[in-house]
């Protein structure tokens, strides 16, 4: 009888913690502050303008150091 009684507690303790995790997903999801629209199509913006500039670094500086090495490999 023991044994019944210590797996009925056992299958009762695992449902009690999936309810208890749910319970606190919906109470953290509530906490959730959402940016404005404005908000994030300005940091949009931010993003899309700094990877162009990165781009563009990037860019220059490979074209750099191809010439470089052209220079080096053909004299």
């Amino acid at each position: 009888m023991a044994k019944d009684t210590k797996s009925a507690e056992k299958k009762s303790k695992k449902p009690n913690k999936v309810v208890k995790f749910f319970r606190d997903l919906k109470a953290e999801v509530g906490k959730i502050v959402w940016p404005s629209r404005k908000t994030v199509l300005n940091n949009t913006g931010v993003v899309l303008t700094v990877m162009v500039i990165a781009g563009i670094f990037i860019w220059g500086f490979d074209l750099g150091l191809s010439s470089l090495l052209d220079l080096i490999l053909t004299r």
